[in-house]
């Protein structure tokens, strides 16, 4: 794709970003009608009857633009996931076992969050010699800040700022080494039935042919509602582009269920199927989102 479809398609997202942001503005929520809640911090938590519903960055590619309350935290995590691809001369097999999203709220608008894989195992089989190598290990962990700017107690739009460093702590080569990062601007639309969410991502990542770094611009769109009591059903579409040279066009169609079994425990259960060969093929998963 050229640079050129790549910058309409990148500032096609963000502006529309920037138009619903301007819109919620002019005729959204008042300040008025959400609670001050400013005063509540890491060492004074929000008492429960003021926390808001359970909202989780899990698990789609889509982050929610609300922060977990003041002075609680948030495990988001899988049980296990596989995911399973294959191009012309690979077949690749991966498992993790219990990666996780951990977060803190920090400020009543600000969590400090951590994203890491307790163990994963990598099986490559070579289509063409037969021969199979298998590398198992610690992943890379990513800490994370989520920092919300608008509608996190309430209103029509929500929007947050949400910067990343990867840092390269994975063992036997599961990691390309390289310290990676970026921005990610997730937003929400509150619609009567529905929930609806949006994100766009810019970061930049190690090249893998040669040295130096790349960009990587990155959209998606969520949207789901309840279909039988506590069960949901969700589904999303996520695209990336890149700059590195002889990368293609990264897009998901990912599905899911989850069910709310209480105020703060919610199961999910789905999977993200690629739709372009730069895809992994299949990446299915079960897990869960607990707040305390």
């Amino acid at each position: 794709m050229n640079k050129c479809l790549l910058g309409r398609r990148c500032s096609g997202w963000s502006g529309l970003a920037v138009t619903v942001f301007a819109t919620a503005r002019i005729f959204g929520d008042s300040p008025g009608l959400a609670p001050d809640k400013s005063m509540y911090s890491l060492f004074n938590p929000t008492p429960r009857e003021a926390m808001r519903e359970l909202s989780a960055d899990r698990p789609d590619k889509t982050d929610s633009p609300m922060t977990v309350d003041a002075g609680h935290f948030q495990v988001e995590m899988d049980f296990a996931s596989v995911t399973f691809d294959r191009d012309r001369d690979t077949e690749t097999t991966a498992y993790d076992i219990t990666p996780a999203l951990i977060k803190l709220g920090v400020l009543n608008n600000v969590d400090a969050q951590l994203v890491l894989t307790h163990y994963r195992s990598e099986r490559v089989r070579d289509r063409v010699t037969g021969e199979i190598t298998t590398v198992t290990g610690w992943d890379d962990i990513t800490p994370r800040l989520k920092w919300n700017l608008l509608g996190n107690d309430g209103g029509f739009f929500s929007l947050a700022l949400l910067p990343f460093a990867k840092i390269p702590t994975a063992t036997h080569n599961l990691g390309n080494g390289a310290i990676e990062g970026g921005l990610k601007i997730p937003y929400a639309l509150d619609v009567p039935g529905w929930d609806v969410g949006l994100q766009s991502e810019y970061s930049v990542g190690r090249n893998d042919s040669a040295a130096g770094y790349h960009w990587i611009f990155a959209n998606s769109v969520s949207v789901g509602r309840p279909i039988l009591g506590k069960l949901s059903y969700f589904v999303e579409f996520y695209g990336a582009e890149t700059t590195e040279t002889g990368r293609r066009w990264v897009g998901t169609i990912d599905t899911w269920f989850t069910y709310q079994c209480s105020e703060n425990l919610r199961l999910d259960l789905g999977v993200y199927i690629g739709v372009t060969d730069a895809a992994e093929d299949w990446h299915p998963f079960v897990g869960m989102t607990w707040r305390y």
